[in-house]
Formats: C-alpha cells, sequence, structure tokens
C-alpha cells in the first residue's frame, strides 16, 4: 500500500518517514512532501492509499489540502497530525471524512496501531471492489445497460439493486468509451485483434489508476462507472485517451455525464454521456466530451424544439422538402436567441442527436447515412451567417430525405417483387389476402393500403391479373383442358371461371385460343 506523507517541517517529516518505512507492515512511502500543494502534485501522478498528514502549514492549510486531495481520490485514507492546541482545528477536520487524527508528539505505538487500522481499511475496500466487479456477472451487466435505456422502470431490477446502490454511496459519474474508426484500413481479423487489445488495455488502465468499473456492451463501446471527483476523472480520462494514442494506431473518445447520488440521476448520467458521443460528429474524436446539450436533469429538451423535430423527421420520412425546409427555419427563428454562435451549434448538437436517437428506433443510422464522422467541425465555425448554417444543415437534411426514400422505393419494390412472387407460387389455392399479409408480418388493412396506395390498384384486382396472366399463359398448351386450367389456377367452379376470365379479357377460353390460333 503507498503512503504519502506531508509535513512543513523537515525534521519531523524525516521522523514520519523512518517510522513508517520501519513499521512491519505491508507499507511503501512513495512520496514526501513539504506543502499541500508538492502533495497533490505526487498524487497527479501516483495511486496514494493514505496520507499522513500536518494540520498546520503555511499558505495551504492541512484541511484545504484534504479538500483537494479527496477530489483527487475520494477513497483515500487520511490522518491529520497535530499539537494539542489544534485539538478543536483536528475536529473539524474529521468533517471532512479524514480518517483520524493523532497529538504531537506522536506515540510509535499509536503511530503503528493507526496504520495497521488502516491497512485494514483500505484492504477491506478493495475487497469490497473486487466483490462488487465479482458479483456484477454478464447476465447483470446486460440488466444495467437495459436499464439505463428503460423509459419505464425507475429502479433497477432487484438483481442489480444492491450493486447499483453501492456505487452510489460515494456518488458515480458515467463515461462511455466509444473507438474511433472501426472500420478503419485492415482486414477483419487483424481489426478484431487490434480491438481486443485495446479492449485489454483500456481495462489494465482502469484497474491500475483505480478508475472504477468498466462494462463492455454489444456496440462495442465501453462503459466505465467511476466514483472519482468530476474534475479528477476528467483528467485520469484525457490520460487514457493520451495513452491510447501512443499506444495504437487507433483512437478514442469518450462522453461523460454527471456525478450521480441516486437511481434517477445515475440514468440521466449515462443519457447525456451518450449525447456527448453523438456531437462528435460536430466536436471532433479522439477527445474527452462533456454533454454539451446542456438538457440535464435541470433542463429537459424544449417541447417546441421536441415537437418541432418530430414533424421534421416525419417530413424527411415522406421526402416532404418544402416542409423540411419550414422545420428548419421555425426551429432556429423561435428556439435561439442569436447573440452567440455557440448559441446555432447547441440547437444543432440537439437537433441532430434527437434526429438520430429517433431513426435509431427504425433501425437506421443518422451519421452513417450521411458519413459526417468525415466532416471536420470546422466547416460550422467557418460560416459567417446563420443562413450559411441554415444552407449547409438544409443540404444535409434534404440529402437524409433522398436517401431514405430511394432505400424506402428499393426496399417497397423487393416487397411487391416477393409478394409477386408468392402469389404466382400459390395461384392454385383459394389464396386471400389474409394469407399473403400475415406471411409478410402484416394486417390485412395495412397490406391492402399499401398495395392501392403504391400501384393505384386493389389488392383483389393484382391478384385476379397475376391469374389471368397465368391462365393465358396455360391456354397456350393446347394439352390442356379448360377445366385443369382452371383448377391450376384456384378455381373449381368452371362456369364462375369461364365469367371471370371474359370479364377480364372479352372472350371466353375457348374463343381466346381459337383468335390466338392455339
Amino acid at each position: 500500500m503507498n503512503v504519502l506523507l506531508v509535513d512543513d517541517e523537515a525534521i519531523d517529516l524525516e521522523w514520519l518517514r523512518r517510522r513508517v518505512a520501519g513499521s512491519s507492515l505491508p507499507l511503501s512511502v512513495v512520496g514526501t512532501a513539504n506543502s499541500g500543494f508538492a502533495a497533490l502534485k505526487i498524487m497527479e501522478s501516483e495511486q496514494i492509499d493514505i496520507i499522513l498528514s500536518d494540520i498546520r502549514m503555511p499558505i495551504m492549510s492541512g484541511i484545504d489540502f484534504a479538500r483537494k486531495a479527496k477530489e483527487i481520490n475520494p477513497q483515500v485514507q487520511l490522518v491529520f497530525i497535530s499539537g494539542h492546541e489544534d485539538f478543536s482545528y483536528a475536529k473539524e477536520a474529521l468533517h471532512l471524512n479524514a480518517s483520524g487524527y493523532l497529538l504531537k508528539p506522536v506515540d510509535d505505538g499509536e503511530l503503528y496501531d493507526m496504520l495497521e487500522s488502516l491497512c485494514s481499511k483500505v484492504e477491506q475496500e478493495r475487497e469490497r471492489h473486487r466483490s462488487v466487479e465479482e458479483a456484477l456477472s454478464l447476465v447483470n451487466q446486460e440488466l444495467l445497460l437495459r436499464w439505463f435505456n428503460d423509459d419505464v422502470n425507475d429502479e433497477p431490477q432487484e438483481h442489480i439493486k444492491p450493486f447499483v446502490e453501492q456505487l452510489l454511496r460515494m456518488g458515480t459519474s458515467v463515461a462511455i468509451i466509444e473507438r474511433d474508426d472501426v472500420e478503419w484500413k485492415l482486414p477483419d481479423e487483424e481489426r478484431r485483434s487490434q480491438l481486443a487489445q485495446l479492449a485489454q488495455f483500456v481495462l489494465q488502465f482502469v484497474r491500475d489508476h483505480h478508475i472504477g468499473t468498466l462494462i463492455v456492451a454489444h456496440n462495442s463501446r465501453i462503459v466505465l462507472l467511476s466514483g472519482m471527483h468530476e474534475d479528477r476523472l476528467g483528467t485520469v480520462l484525457q490520460d487514457l485517451i493520451q495513452a491510447v494514442r501512443v499506444e495504437f494506431p487507433i483512437t478514442i473518445t469518450i462522453g461523460i455525464g454527471m456525478h450521480a447520488t441516486d437511481f434517477g440521476q445515475l440514468r440521466e448520467s449515462h443519457r447525456q454521456a451518450e449525447a456527448a458521443l453523438s456531437a462528435k460528429w460536430l466536436l471532433g474524436k479522439n477527445r474527452l466530451i462533456k454533454d454539451v446539450s446542456q438538457s440535464s436533469s435541470r433542463r429537459a429538451l424544449a417541447p417546441n424544439v421536441e415537437e418541432s423535430v418530430n414533424q421534421m423527421l416525419q417530413a424527411i420520412l415522406e421526402y416532404d422538402l418544402v416542409l423540411v425546409d419550414d422545420c428548419l427555419l421555425r426551429l432556429f427563428n423561435e428556439n435561439i436567441t442569436i447573440a452567440h454562435k455557440n448559441d446555432i451549434y447547441d440547437l444543432i448538437i440537439r437537433i441532430t442527436s434527437k434526429l438520430h436517437a429517433d431513426l435509431l428506433q427504425r433501425n437506421e443510422n443518422l451519421y452513417d447515412l450521411l458519413k459526417w464522422d468525415s466532416h471536420q467541425p470546422a466547416v460550422l465555425f467557418q460560416f459567417e451567417t446563420m443562413d450559411d448554417i441554415l444552407s449547409w444543415l438544409r443540404r444535409r437534411f434534404f440529402e437524409l430525405s433522398e436517401l431514405l426514400y430511394v432505400k424506402g422505393q428499393k426496399q417497397k419494390r423487393k416487397l411487391f417483387e416477393e409478394i409477386a412472387q408468392y402469389v404466382d407460387d400459390h395461384l392454385e389455392h383459394r389464396i386471400t389476402l389474409k394469407e399473403v399479409a400475415a406471411h409478410f408480418d402484416f394486417t390485412p388493412n395495412y397490406l391492402g393500403h399499401l398495395f392501392k396506395e403504391e400501384t393505384g390498384t386493389l389488392f383483389s384486382d393484382f391478384l385476379n391479373e397475376r391469374r389471368m396472366n397465368k391462365v393465358c399463359t396455360l391456354l397456350a398448351d393446347p394439352t390442356l383442358k379448360v377445366y385443369e386450367i382452371a383448377e391450376r389456377v384456384g378455381y373449381k367452379n368452371i362456369i364462375y371461371f369461364n365469367r371471370q376470365f371474359k370479364q377480364s379479357t372479352g372472350m371466353t377460353p375457348g374463343e381466346y385460343r381459337k383468335k390466338n390460333k392455339i
């Protein structure tokens, strides 16, 4: 276990160092400092488990130092050393979650008893963390990830509730680590190997720095649950980004949410981390991004913004470019005061983040469709007027609408081809709209509406047309009797068949053969 000693008196500091080093306890003095500033510098580079600090120091007092030390490492065990005249001062320090105090001159036995107690506390805390990680099985990890995205249940399931409650005792922030350029130019096997190495590297970094608990999500993202103070966590995650950039030919981007102390805040922290990553296309990759949408638990998306974005999404899906333009103009004219360009960028992030989330529900990806990851954020900052920015957005959303329209048309053509083939293959049976709809997972009403909308004909007329086309093909074979042909296309009543054929072609089957010299 690592110990840091802090005292502005050189003699007292050396006495402490020798006593700690001479104990039989598993302790290592990794640093000594004669001021709170120097001690904090050591804490930025070393993982410290125990701090012994004088309470009276110039410029930065022991109490001020304790506050900052706890921000860097909330789990550190901190003991103050003071004289009798500082006893009331020491009691104040205990309110900072200090582990105890020792009175000068410090008795060796008292010092060793205190250190032994602290070692036990540190080991218990480490064991608790190990138990928590072991308890979070793959199944529980999946349950936790589902709960983060569950809009119905405010509390997690009973299986994972104790784990989440433990996280929240000291407060927890959610960060999401995403690998940039996953589809970089490497063979599949080599790419999978590199990404597996990256995941292991991140896991080891998190363990070495005692940052928190990791969960690897299905979408190749890594979710981090950390009890570190927000400022300290930001610094350590910046170091992780730098370490990955040095170690690998790929980079990572990290989105981070708020520090949470209850269930609702923890889910909000996860949502903020996702929202931050959604802004990567605009703000750039290979960096740490906080919740730039500013729609935290204290500020939800304005109702008029949400309503306009919903309307714009519908217009995009319906290829209504005029309405798309109207919605864009309304969003900017009604929801923003152009006092600063950052207001525009914030609104753009909010609009695109919601569009992206809504499209994901339809199995579409806004950023993949428009390849926005390739656009540098500088392009927006080069625009001089809001009209320039609107023009850029208008082109992007028009392009999105056209892409979705073309994709939808291809899907509809494929669907109609499959339906036509299915009908042709089953003409010998009494095929119905209900049967065809069930086969393709539609309701009869919807399939009938789809046919009328896309082809201008009723499904019954379409079915009859396919039957009559088949009849004409079979009539071309003179060896087939008319009643045999009727049976092959699903007619059991030869009189009804003749009537239907004449109604369709203006001739009886016999007249059709005579006319075509069959």
